[in-house]
């Protein structure tokens, strides 16, 4: 009896004792170790820091991002705007930081967020090396009020001061990407959003010259570095005029800016796993830091000029799509006609070895019957999954595609 009684206790304690240890959260720097300037205490309110979640080392590209979760200054989505947007970055290979800034509700307003978002990219790039981080590829993610800081951090940066006492200080604090998601944008009353103004600025919240210094569409410049934007027209917290109107000022100011407005969805969305619409947004943000060489850093592209034949005639149209071999290179596409096609160094893809897609339409391919009206090179090799492989060089590369297709 006594035996029968004590072995469920028994077992329990081996279990305790050799299970294997929890895993260790991420690790946390603080931005300032001796203590941040304007602290009002020594809580973990007062102290603003970084969540660290290293790329893994097979996987890591470089790049590195600092990403600003929302809560309308006034608290900190940390887990669907900060934990799961740091770990979609880790796999793409991009080591991922999450800003724990500090709150109006805690007694902080501008500008010690923004001076602690500073503070942060002086901090990761100047660890760079040590992190295996490329410190021209570090950008800022933020979300709702959190893409209000990675907008203000990215449109009020400045390059340091070079007789700072502190090493950190003597940083740039620019970013060199951002990632905007349903962003407060703008603190015009007509479409901001009011109560992260409030939390922010306290009883300077109607002082329209700082409401205009905080407006980041405002503030844009031919140097504001690329920015992708994501929102959703039915928005009702922060309306999508927010994004619209950075889209816009960047756009005249000739910075590379991409923006995906979708029909629906509420705010606060996150990366929406699971969701087949909203769901790909993160997908295009991928797509995008491929594109512009943030997830490879600076590649050699080649210049490539062909022909397209189908069955021994041209081609009336097709696309030519060049996939690189290194997932972290841009993806570059080409538009056929009349059979011809051609791309120059300047926007061709990178020079090694790349895949071929070609793409026709069904006008070139009479009698050809296809779900979507096209076929494409691998439909042509009757399912065998077979694709076309080349190798690029430096320069002028000729690249003809004679293919053949019997219905």
């Amino acid at each position: 009896m006594t035996f029968t009684f004590m072995r469920p206790l028994l077992l329990l304690l081996l279990t305790i004792l050799f299970a294997p240890a929890a895993p260790a959260g991420p690790a946390r720097i603080l931005l300032w170790p001796s203590g941040a300037p304007e602290a009002k205490g020594q809580t973990e309110n007062d102290q603003p820091r970084l969540e660290y979640y290293p790329a893994a080392k097979a996987r890591a590209n470089g790049a590195a991002v600092i990403v600003c979760p929302g809560g309308g200054y006034g608290a900190l989505a940390s887990d669907h705007e900060g934990l799961q947007p740091a770990l979609y970055f880790n796999s793409i290979g991009v080591t991922a930081y999450v800003l724990f800034y500090r709150l109006g509700p805690h007694g902080y307003h501008h500008p010690v967020q923004l001076n602690d978002a500073k503070r942060a990219l002086r901090l990761v790039r100047s660890r760079a090396g040590e992190n295996s981080i490329d410190p021209a590829r570090i950008g800022t993610m933020g979300f709702s009020a959190g893409g209000h800081l990675a907008a203000t951090a990215g449109t009020l940066y400045d390059a340091g001061g070079p007789t700072a006492a502190d090493p950190v200080d003597r940083v740039s604090s620019r970013p060199d990407f951002m990632v905007l998601c349903y962003p407060v944008a703008s603190f015009d009353p007509a479409i901001t959003h009011k109560g992260s103004v409030k939390n922010l600025l306290a009883d300077r919240a109607d002082d329209p010259t700082l409401r205009e210094k905080l407006s980041s569409e405002k503030n844009v410049t031919a140097q504001t570095p690329p920015v992708f934007l994501f929102h959703t027209t039915a928005d009702a917290s922060v309306p999508v005029e927010n994004s619209l109107r950075l889209y816009e000022a960047l756009k005249r100011a000739g910075v590379a800016t991409e923006l995906h407005a979708y029909q629906n969805g509420p705010h606060g969305v996150g990366l929406m796993p699971g969701d087949p619409i909203l769901g790909t947004w993160p997908g295009l943000l991928t797509a995008w830091l491929r594109s512009n060489e943030f997830l490879s850093g600076k590649v050699t592209r080649a210049a490539v000029k062909g022909s397209i034949t189908i069955n021994g005639k041209p081609v009336t149209w097709a696309t030519v799509c060049f996939n690189p071999a290194d997932p972290a290179q841009p993806i570059v596409t080409a538009r056929a006609r009349n059979g011809k096609y051609s791309l120059s160094a300047k926007d061709g893809p990178p020079i090694g070895p790349t895949t071929v897609t070609v793409t026709l339409s069904a006008q070139d391919l009479p009698g050809v019957a296809t779900e979507d009206g096209f076929l494409t090179t691998i439909e042509q090799t009757r399912g065998s999954g077979e694709k076309l492989a080349i190798a690029l060089k430096e320069g002028e590369n000729p690249a003809d595609f004679a293919l053949a297709w019997t219905p």
